[in-house]
């Protein structure tokens, strides 16, 4: 039993595309679109606040259990383990959001957290494969993040609107900025500031360091946009922009 939370990753290999990765996608999607079905029905019954709790705790345990996972296996270390990659930050602030109902803070995990859950969920930098502890654990947190926006978006009406992708890009590259200082202080690499991964990922494609820096604000800005279509067309809701929470 002792194994699956090892630190060893040869037991449990992750690969890319592999069988695995492409049935896990599967059934998360599976999982997703349940839960983007059933959701409005929940509204303004006793399931609402279960589930909204209930995904608040999943994400705290799941984070807790990473934390406690990597203390256990001795590679706690403040150049690895802070929350700073932008996965950890907006799943943090997605139990945040759900916590608070916050329209100021729905854009930014919106965007960033749908942006990169889905990428990291395409492209996982994960080196442990099923049946071991990472496994899940990253692969339930970046689903968790896909799962919070949909309740906001069915449960609470919140919208987003196409001026709310410039503050957003604001507000990220502000997180970009300290994760580089917190990057030069410890020899970290959180957000990828400093290098690609060392696994295969949407980096590669964009040149190499420091200009993938700057491909990557052009390519934001192309998902941000096709992740605002859904919201193109007005329609009921509580709606962000720039004015957020006005």
């Amino acid at each position: 039993m002792a194994y699956y939370f090892d630190s060893d990753a040869s037991l449990f290999p992750f690969v890319l595309f592999s069988g695995t990765h492409l049935i896990t996608l599967l059934v998360l999607g599976l999982i997703t679109f349940l839960f983007f079905r059933t959701l409005p029905r929940m509204k303004g019954t006793k399931l609402e606040s279960v589930i909204r709790f209930g995904l608040i705790g999943i994400i705290l345990l799941s984070e807790i259990s990473w934390h406690l996972w990597n203390v256990r296996n001795g590679q706690w270390t403040l150049q690895y383990s802070l929350p700073l990659q932008l996965c950890s930050i907006t799943l943090l602030l997605s139990a945040v959001l759900l916590f608070t109902r916050s329209i100021r803070l729905f854009p930014f995990v919106y965007f960033c957290g749908l942006a990169g859950a889905l990428q990291a969920l395409l492209t996982p930098v994960l080196e442990f494969s099923y049946p071991h502890f990472r496994f899940f654990q990253f692969f339930i947190a970046h689903g968790a993040i896909l799962w919070v926006i949909l309740y906001m978006i069915r449960v609470e009406g919140f919208r987003v609107q196409l001026r709310s992708i410039f503050p957003v890009l604001l507000q990220l590259n502000g997180l970009a900025l300290l994760a580089g200082v917190v990057n030069v202080m410890t020899g970290g690499n959180y957000m990828f500031i400093s290098g690609k991964p060392d696994y295969p990922s949407l980096l590669d494609w964009l040149g190499p360091w420091p200009w993938y820096l700057v491909s990557l604000q052009v390519v934001a800005v192309g998902m941000f946009v096709l992740l605002w279509l859904p919201f193109a067309r007005r329609g009921e809701g509580v709606d962000i922009g720039w004015d957020q929470g006005e």
